[in-house]
């Protein structure tokens, strides 16, 4: 019977051990830093016709089953296109 007493305490701490970390936010109301509403033009668009980025902005083109790295960066701007078509589906900050 000690020995079971003894063993509930641990297993509240294995549950503890098990739980989902905390993701972070990402703002929902941040500022334009990428210019992305500037951008929107570019939707609808061929991936081929985009131009090439300004200096000193940073783009990252990719297609919407790519993978891609999960870092935020509020000042780079996210060119999301249709894999198949090459037709960009969304500019969005990130």
């Amino acid at each position: 019977m000690r020995a079971l007493a003894a063993l509930i305490p641990l297993t509240g701490l294995a549950l503890v051990a098990c739980a989902p970390m905390p993701v972070a936010e990402v703002p929902s109301e941040a500022p334009d830093q990428c210019r992305a509403g500037h951008y929107q033009s570019l939707v609808g668009r061929n991936r081929t016709d985009l131009p090439a980025p300004p200096v000193g902005e940073i783009w990252r083109v990719t297609c919407d089953v790519c993978a891609v790295t999960m870092d935020y960066n509020p000042r780079r701007l996210n060119v999301v296109h249709d894999q198949q078509s090459g037709i960009v589906e969304k500019v969005s900050c990130g």
